[in-house]
């Protein structure tokens, strides 16, 4: 649940990533407690008193100004989406963003939806609710996670694939970008759905079972979704780089992903490839 802990967290992960001569500051003698800018730093660079800052951080300051949180936002370099998180992470905790009754993601996935993923055919495309549950899918959609197939539809969740299910390590070629990515993308959902049961109970779920996903969600790095690029060793067709687009669906984050790969291309052949092995029974 987004609260001053929360805020002073992420507060304290983005200032670690820093270092003073990154910021035009001296080192100082000796080596350091800790890594990143001191708060004190901080402080200095946001223009607001040490005392203030440290308040801030320990959740006794529970209303800063949109002028402090802008200042933050420059004295820790960050990104629009970093600085979005801070923003509604400080609604959270000062009550400007009113407490909102979290409904449950919808699992009825549109009948124009399913159509469209068989449409879609050979490019590989799935459903997925707002934590990544995977709502439906075309068979290459399914196949191009080799191994989800053997988990029962109610565990198929492509973050829960990428840091629990054995083979993910092997079939993503890039693993620490996509943990990386997974990771950064539930981070974000957690200061506009800090009450959604669906959301915690995943994250309580990962960080019980794997060291991996603990490490990156300590990170506090915050990411949307968007389009993207993405390799496999995928064991039945070999090497393939798919680009994909995300089509959100509804206000509940239902979105469906699209892989697709140049016509022509040796990615293409092993994405047709990939489709000439599956059947054409539609996965819900």
């Amino acid at each position: 649940m987004p609260s001053t802990s929360a805020l002073g967290a992420f507060l304290r992960a983005r200032r670690a990533r820093l270092h003073p001569t990154d910021m035009g500051l001296p080192a100082g003698p000796g080596p350091r407690r800790t890594p990143g800018l001191r708060r004190e730093e901080t402080a200095t660079l946001a223009g607001v008193s040490i005392d203030y800052y440290i308040r801030l951080e320990q959740g006794k300051e529970t209303n800063p100004s949109p002028a402090v949180l802008n200042a933050l936002g420059r004295a820790l370099r960050l990104d629009g989406e970093e600085r979005a998180h801070l923003l509604a992470l400080a609604d959270q905790v000062s009550g400007r963003a009113a407490p909102a009754r979290v409904p449950p993601p919808r699992p009825v996935v549109r009948t124009g939806v399913l159509r469209l993923l068989e449409r879609v055919r050979p490019c590989p495309a799935y459903v997925l609710s707002r934590t990544s549950d995977m709502l439906a899918a075309n068979p290459e959609g399914l196949a191009l996670f080799a191994g989800m197939d053997e988990w029962p539809s109610e565990r198929r969740n492509t973050i829960r694939y990428v840091f629990l299910h054995p083979a993910a390590r092997d079939v993503l070629a890039d693993w620490e970008k996509a943990a990386a990515t997974s990771a950064a993308q539930l981070r974000s959902l957690t200061a506009t759905l800090p009450d959604a049961p669906d959301l915690t109970a995943l994250i309580d779920e990962l960080t019980a079972a794997s060291p991996d996903f603990a490490r990156l969600w300590n990170r506090h790095d915050v990411q949307a979704r968007r389009g993207d690029r993405k390799s496999f060793h995928h064991p039945r067709v070999g090497d393939l780089t798919l680009d994909y687009e995300i089509l959100h669906l509804n206000a509940d984050g239902q979105r469906m992903t699209v892989y697709q790969a140049e016509p022509g291309s040796p990615d293409h052949d092993a994405m047709v490839l990939l489709s000439l092995g599956t059947t054409s029974d539609q996965f819900s």
